[in-house]
């Protein structure tokens, strides 16, 4: 490489995966991808740093845990946005953007860098509605990007420009196996939050429980709503079902290639790590047609949709893809199909294009292409 040339860089003010989320999955798959990369030199300036013992302790205690974050986060995002050439901040919506993404782009200008917003909430449209300070926030920065049309669409009733670029996937981390035979076995990978609506899921399977006295039910993840959950399974009498607790990205993989089918009945949400994820190990899948989850599932092509918080819906649609293994197995491999476009080498290129119109001065002086 030549001293004129050099490779962009990029700082990813993310979570790390201290928490378990998909920001902080898509921005480690972000990471893996540009390792190795001459064109980027990207690393995580997390949004959560650990501060050293004692203090690590107060991280236990809600509330000091905020106070004590942004008191080793904004340090941070001065040390290290100053070596930068663009900074590419993560977005969640309501509080975590006052906290997270908001001292980054304040920071990001103080220093005169670049700013990309990477938001992806599935609740943007009530978090831009109420938010003066994150609608003014971003109709203000270099570039919004989203990862769907149902966010482009949202950001853009509310006057915001933005671009889409996809969720990535690695599909060598997942187990392609066609269901032959179709067995009830289901999993859930939806964190115990309100807006996942895990609820839903454990009483759509209480009516396929009725149908398939042996189907199981795999639910993964962790959050508010774990001892309300673990108690509706116990009134719901449900049989076979195993709560997995916080599981690491390495290692969820596992929990899809031990199911037959994946269910998820979110209230809100975006483009899901989890569907794509499923349709990589050739799951076939149900899910409630809510935000931009019908823009990657085409109903009655790539699974199955059905209405918000309809348990009864959902069970409806897991009984038939059971009935019909044949179908079921037709719509999981055109999900799968799908998968081509999460891969990095096409996601790659969309960011090298975002990352190379924010660039100053002449584009030859960096590197845009792999080594051959």
């Amino acid at each position: 490489m030549s001293r004129e040339q050099q490779p962009i860089r990029i700082a990813i003010v993310a979570a790390s995966l201290r928490i378990l989320g998909g920001q902080a999955v898509q921005a480690q798959r972000l990471l893996d991808g540009w390792r190795d990369d001459p064109a980027v030199e990207a690393w995580l300036v997390p949004i959560n740093p650990l501060p050293p013992p004692p203090l690590d302790r107060l991280l236990r205690i809600k509330y000091v845990r905020t106070l004590v974050t942004q008191l080793f986060y904004w340090p941070l995002l001065l040390r290290e946005l100053r070596r930068t050439d663009i900074v590419h901040v993560f977005s969640a919506s309501y509080a975590s953007f006052l906290i997270s993404p908001l001292p980054a782009i304040i920071v990001a200008r103080l220093l005169g860098k670049p700013v990309i917003v990477h938001y992806h909430s599935g609740e943007a449209p009530d978090h831009l509605r109420r938010s003066r300070v994150a609608r003014w926030t971003l109709k203000r920065v270099d570039l919004n990007v989203v990862p769907s049309p149902f966010l482009r669409d949202v950001f853009a009733r509310c006057g915001i420009p933005a671009t889409v670029i996809a969720n990535t996937i690695d599909l060598r981390q997942f187990a392609y196996r066609p269901r032959t035979p179709l067995a009830p076995h289901l999993v859930s990978t939806r964190n115990f939050e309100p807006l996942y609506n895990v609820a839903c899921t454990l009483r759509a399977f209480a009516r396929v429980q009725a149908r398939y006295p042996e189907a199981t039910l795999t639910v993964v993840g962790h959050g508010s709503e774990r001892d309300a959950l673990h108690a509706l399974a116990e009134r719901l009498g449900l049989r076979h079902v195993t709560f997995t607790g916080a599981v690491s990205p390495s290692e969820v993989q596992q929990h899809y290639a031990a199911a037959d089918i994946y269910v998820q009945t979110p209230a809100i949400d975006n483009m899901p790590n989890s569907v794509i994820e499923a349709y990589a190990s050739c799951l076939p899948v149900v899910a409630t047609r809510v935000g931009g989850v019908p823009a990657i599932l085409t109903d009655g092509v790539h699974g199955l949709l059905a209405a918000d918080d309809d348990d009864a819906g959902v069970a409806e649609r897991i009984v038939w893809l059971l009935d019909h293994p044949d179908d079921a197995r037709q719509l999981a491999e055109a999900a799968y199909a799908t998968c081509a476009s999460y891969e990095w080498p096409v996601v790659r290129r969309a960011w090298m294009k975002a990352y190379s119109s924010l660039l100053p001065g002449p584009s030859s002086n960096y590197v845009h292409e792999p080594a051959q």
